[in-house]
């Protein structure tokens, strides 16, 4: 089973993403001008930042300006305090290196194990380790999953893995190769990372699965189900592998939609790093910029690897205004829900089944799906589509100018 942005290989080759508009162009050469880009599920109402003054693009980017927005982001995002946070450029970036930090051929990690525990942040009770087991056995397996059952994923037993295994770098280790588990489908650069850090990738809908194995991922809400995985589940899940020294990784880059059921203030435990990426909400995916939510000593590491300057001067300045805007946040939540109900309604229109999705973007599945995918594409609207699913296409917002062209063109299907 492979993730809906796939197209690579096991160790790591080119994956086919949305926002691709120069293939979409050849595709279909006759499609009228502008290009409607709905494959990318960003927000298409970009933050309206103040003026960067000049010096800001010529001059190195300011220790003093990181801190800055790590506390702004540290407080938009309710992790415990600035230093349990990291800024990179993207979590494109920050997610192999999140993954490496538990080497795919060695013993567990014993610097990740042994942590404090967690201390009540923001309202939430005190957690004990009774819960883990009994909250992953109370939902272990995500029933019936809206893609369907059966598929692959299942962890070996231990004596199954393997003893000799080929690394992404073509060498070989007689050290027993360790497992991450990924809750799928989902954004297919999470099992890319995790492979390339050297670990056996199995992929799957089951939590048992993932608390079996040595680094577990989620992506909540899901790309592209939308699919969320409840706090009390991921809390739990997060405690099993403190335990065992594992890493559990939670990639919330939809969550600014609704952040319910963030995990973001129960990283001081350990265990969990909390991924979030600034460009989908705030419409500004050309910034790139994410951030990694962990214990301090998880940060520190991850600081190492990322090296001076990860983040631009623009880039500082622009998020430092936008997470701080929470009545540009409130407003925005808002609007996305609205847009999102009247894309239901066309897609109803067309008589096109919406399976999930977040405020950002709609998953159709239909048998028709690839014949929809080419009718908007003939019309200048490039959609998602997933090759290895042949009936679901994901579908983003449109703009207002946009709008009335799907709107026409899925009266035409």
């Amino acid at each position: 089973m492979a993730g809906p942005d796939s197209g690579e290989n096991k160790l790591g080759g080119p994956i086919q993403h949305g926002g691709n508009l120069g293939r979409a162009r050849k595709l279909f050469p006759q499609a009228p001008e502008p290009w409607i880009d709905l494959s990318t599920g960003i927000n298409p109402h970009s933050y309206p930042y103040s003026p960067i003054p000049a010096n800001v693009f010529a001059r190195l980017p300011e220790p003093v300006s990181l801190e800055g927005l790590k506390a702004v982001a540290a407080h938009a995002y309710g992790a415990p305090s600035a230093a349990h946070l990291a800024a990179g450029p993207g979590t494109q970036i920050l997610l192999p290196i999140v993954a490496g930090l538990l080497d795919g051929w060695s013993p567990l990690a014993k610097t990740l194990s042994g942590l404090p525990a967690i201390s009540p942040t923001r309202g939430e009770k005190t957690r004990g380790s009774h819960s883990s087991q009994s909250e992953l056995g109370r939902s272990a397996r995500l029933s019936p999953p809206p893609w369907g059952e059966g598929g692959e994923g299942f962890l070996p037993e231990a004596d199954e893995r393997p003893r000799t295994s080929e690394g992404a770098d073509g060498t070989h280790s007689t050290k027993p190769r360790r497992i991450a588990a990924v809750l799928s489908p989902t954004y297919a650069e999470h099992a890319r990372a995790a492979r390339m850090a050297g670990f056996s990738v199995t992929e799957t809908d089951d939590l048992e699965t993932l608390a079996a194995a040595d680094l577990a991922v989620i992506v909540n809400p899901n790309n592209p189900t939308g699919r969320i995985v409840p706090k009390a589940d991921l809390l739990a899940l997060a405690d099993v592998m403190r335990a065992k020294g594992g890493l559990l990784i939670v990639d919330e880059a939809f969550m600014d939609v609704s952040e319910a059921e963030s995990v973001a203030n129960a990283v001081d435990a350990g265990g969990l790093v909390v991924l979030r990426s600034f460009g989908k909400f705030y419409g500004m995916a050309g910034l790139r910029l994410g951030f990694a939510l962990a214990h301090p000593d998880i940060i520190t590491r991850i600081e190492e690897r990322l090296g001076p300057w990860a983040v631009s001067g623009p880039a500082l300045h622009v998020a430092s205004e936008a997470l701080a805007d929470t009545a540009w946040q409130q407003a925005m939540r808002k609007t996305l829900k609205a847009e999102a109900t009247r894309l239901d309604a066309a897609l109803a229109s067309a008589g096109l089944a919406v399976l999930g999705g977040t405020s950002l973007f709609r998953l159709v599945r239909d048998p028709r799906a690839q014949a929809l995918y080419r009718h908007l594409g003939e019309h200048g609207i490039l959609t998602r589509r997933f090759e290895e699913r042949p009936d679901d296409l994901r579908i983003g917002l449109p703009e207002a100018d946009g709008r009335a062209r799907l709107e026409a063109a899925l009266k035409t299907f």
